[in-house]
């Protein structure tokens, strides 16, 4: 790795403080297009690249059938980059102000119904262990509260405030915020947390959540967890622990709750983020009205 890619990568966790997730994610897609300068037009450095060849590795990329929404999280790595570069003074221009991201239809976020969300909690059968109690707890949270992966595996039990129901929560870029919780999830937290206690008194870690072996959560863990049970209350292709953030969000809106304060909840920086959740809530109008109108 170049010792200017270094520097950068140094930026992104130290200055932007992004997670090393979000950093890996950043050196995968620079290291594609490095290779692609490198074995196509013999460019050793980022800095000697121009916006011709963006382009070239973006038609490479479309022709190989990579979906515009990745080709764009591409160039934005791209983008962040050259940024970098050039308040570094490596370049003297920069090659992205020439290079147009390509269309990409907007999506609306999958979300799950209330009668769905309802089976879950109701209906599936958790075991009658700490990995039970645990996987509930988790689904609990990610529903109720709208928090990341990233951040559900974060959270330690000093986070959770039971005495002003309310957890502490560590965002994208190391930016703490505040989620209530109701008096409901309150309870549950408590039976919970004595499980966990009685499961593990000796554990190590303070994380909210453990490995039926007593150590942190790991991001694939929490993923099956949820895939296994969701499946047993939907059809959908997608079921990750984002989808119940979603749903979250969608719920919240489709009640009226103020953007602004949906806002705060998800951590997002730009209330741009947060409008594509009204979006859903005007589809359903739209479902509503053209199965009651009669003139619909």
């Amino acid at each position: 790795m170049s010792g200017n890619l270094s520097s950068f990568f140094k930026y992104l966790e130290l200055e932007k403080r992004y997670s090393k997730h979000t950093i890996l994610a950043y050196k995968n897609d620079l290291d594609q297009y490095c290779l692609y300068i490198r074995t196509t037009y013999m460019l050793k450095q980022l800095e000697h690249a121009q916006h011709t060849h963006i382009r070239s590795w973006m038609v490479q990329l479309m022709e190989a059938g990579i979906k515009p929404v990745s080709i764009n999280r591409k160039l934005s790595s791209l983008k962040t980059y050259y940024k970098f570069a050039l308040k570094k003074g490596w370049i003297l221009v920069n090659p992205m102000n020439k290079v147009i991201s390509p269309k990409t239809s907007k999506r609306l976020p999958t979300f799950l119904s209330g009668k769905s969300m309802a089976l879950l909690f109701q209906n599936v059968n958790f075991p009658n262990d700490y990995n039970g109690c645990r996987d509930k707890m988790m689904l609990e949270l990610l529903y109720q509260t709208g928090v990341r992966r990233a951040e559900l595996i974060g959270l330690s039990i000093d986070d959770v405030d039971l005495i002003n129901n309310k957890i502490r929560v560590l965002g994208k870029g190391r930016k703490e915020r505040i989620i209530p919780f109701s008096t409901d999830l309150k309870e549950k937290l408590k039976d919970y947390i004595d499980c966990r206690q009685q499961s593990f008194p000796n554990a190590v870690t303070g994380s909210l959540f453990l490995t039926e072996k007593g150590k942190s959560l790991y991001p694939k863990l929490v993923y099956n967890v949820v895939k296994r049970y969701l499946s047993q209350v939907t059809t959908q292709d997608k079921r990750s622990p984002h989808i119940l953030r979603h749903t979250f969000a969608t719920h919240l809106t489709d009640e009226g709750a103020d953007l602004n304060a949906v806002k705060e909840l998800l951590g997002h920086s730009s209330l741009a983020s947060t409008q594509v959740y009204t979006h859903n809530s005007i589809e359903k109008l739209k479902r509503v009205y053209k199965q009651a109108h009669p003139k619909a």
